[in-house]
């Protein structure tokens, strides 16, 4: 993007003959993976979120910055006395992109939509446990439930959840029109997706006039679009080495935060033989956690030993259930009739955290006798092979949603597991209100995919951005997968 500066003559007028940087109102942004289409609500991949979520679309609540679930299109709510009715009173004067106007209809056609049999929604289980929504007036809706929920709201703030017109449904994947304070531009494929300032919006108006979001897969050249200041910032830099670099530069900030991106070694459950237990353990004693944060993320990310993030007060370390020990593996290979050993798939996504840690764990599991076909999967490829298909044995993904442990609970998701006992947790834990019993539930739930050994759990990813050092306001931490724009100025 080009600075905008004050010319010759203005700067000889001011008598100071220094260049003065006028205010600057558009920002170009960089991430490593393009999104696959823009429908927020019709598909897994996170890139979609990281460009849209708060930006171009909104839902009824929303995470700020520091993980709290805040109002967004509703300005309030009630809950009735057993937990089961929630009425929400929606913001006033909300239109669409398109110039529409935002009811309690539109409210109503979105949930349905997300909840209905033939919904494509990768999160449809977050709304389960409604039975019905009611459009009461334009500015009130009624959301009932089967059973309390204490997880609605935080459910409701999640990318998925996300408020959508029915008059822009048929073109929602390539030219999306949400509520937000930037409306959709631009998209050329493969190269960017260009945003501009809502001049409409109902809440308050982002500094920015425009976005542009660049897709830049490589590391090395991630590294020279920044230091050429080709790019403005790099959300989720992918090229961990070169940090130090940067932080010794005037010209750049670096800002280092977490995520709710639990990394794993994802085993597919029902494909022999990671469908015996023993099997999944060898795996996970073979893994050397620390090796692969040192060497994929040069120091970058905190390991974990079950599927919830460290940072949450719920979380109960569990990292010595699966140490690396290479000896007992091999034990528990052969207590499960594999003591020559087996070959396997191992199915890589883009991210550096997959293709650079899959080389590593593949060596550390061929130490034990377990050798791996390695495939190296474009984005789209790998929705459609591993997440959608289930062709795989075994592959590395950083689940970034928030506190998304109930994934495990669902026995066709893609690592198939939905094991009756870890499913029954499930049901008491949304059906719970009380915070001590919520804790207790959310900790029996770790341990006993943990003591299952699901997955390896190998990391918690951490998030570096690179950006000019004149830029304020972006997010540190990733509560959710979202490059919230809302927010972002120049500084002179």
């Amino acid at each position: 993007m080009k600075r905008l500066k004050l010319g010759a003559l203005a700067a000889i007028a001011i008598g100071a003959g220094v260049a003065a940087h006028a205010a600057e109102t558009g920002i170009t942004v960089a991430m490593q993976l393009e999104p696959p289409h823009l429908d927020p609500t019709s598909a897994a991949a996170g890139a979609i979120d990281s460009v849209l979520y708060a930006n171009v679309f909104e839902g009824l609540t929303r995470f700020a910055a520091d993980g709290s679930v805040v109002p967004g299109l509703a300005k309030s709510w009630d809950i009735s006395e057993d937990g089961l009715t929630y009425t929400f009173t929606l913001q006033e004067g909300v239109t669409f992109h398109d110039g529409s106007s935002f009811d309690a209809e539109d409210v109503k056609f979105s949930l349905d939509r997300a909840r209905s049999e033939d919904s494509t929604n990768a999160q449809k289980a977050l709304f389960e446990a409604i039975d019905s929504v009611e459009a009461v007036d334009p500015a009130t809706v009624r959301i009932t439930l089967g059973q309390p929920n204490g997880a609605l709201l935080f459910n409701l703030a999640w990318g998925d959840a996300v408020i959508v017109a029915p008059e822009s449904i048929e073109g929602i994947k390539s030219s999306p029109v949400g509520t937000g304070a930037f409306k959709f531009a631009n998209w050329v494929q493969g190269d960017r997706i260009e945003l501009e300032r809502n001049a409409e919006y109902w809440g308050e108006a982002p500094a920015l006039e425009t976005a542009t979001f660049r897709f830049i897969s490589d590391p090395t050249a991630a590294f020279a679009s920044v230091m050429a200041e080709d790019v403005d910032a790099f959300v989720g830099f992918p090229a961990p080495e070169n940090l130090p670099q940067f932080e010794a530069d005037p010209r750049f900030q670096v800002i280092v935060g977490s995520t709710e991106g639990e990394t794993i070694l994802a085993m597919n459950n029902k494909q022999p033989p990671f469908d015996n237990p023993l099997v999944r353990e060898a795996v996970a004693h073979a893994i050397d956690r620390q090796a692969i944060i040192d060497g994929a993320m040069f120091g970058l990310g905190t390991p974990i030993g079950t599927h919830f993030a460290p940072h949450n007060p719920d979380y109960v370390d569990l990292i010595d259930l699966s140490g690396f020990d290479p000896d007992r593996s091999r034990e528990l290979l052969e207590e499960a009739g594999l003591a020559e050993g087996f070959t396997t798939t191992l199915k890589l996504p883009p991210p550096s955290y997959a293709r650079r840690g899959g080389e590593i764990i593949a060596a550390q599991l061929r130490e034990v006798g377990i050798q791996t076909e390695i495939s190296n999967l474009e984005w789209a490829q790998w929705l459609e092979e591993v997440f959608r298909g289930k062709n795989f044995g075994l592959t590395i993904v950083s689940h970034t949603e928030p506190m998304d442990i109930g994934i495990y609970a669902r026995p066709d998701y893609y690592f198939q597991y939905g094991k009756p006992e870890f499913v029954a947790i499930m049901d008491k834990l949304n059906a719970e209100t009380d915070p001590e019993a919520r804790s207790a539930l959310l900790k029996d739930a770790q341990r006993m995919i943990a003591e299952d050994h699901v997955n390896g759990y190998l990391f918690q990813l951490a998030f570096p951005t690179v950006a000019n050092a004149r830029i304020e306001g972006l997010w540190q931490n990733q509560p959710t997968q979202a490059t919230d724009l809302t927010g972002v100025r120049w500084t002179e």
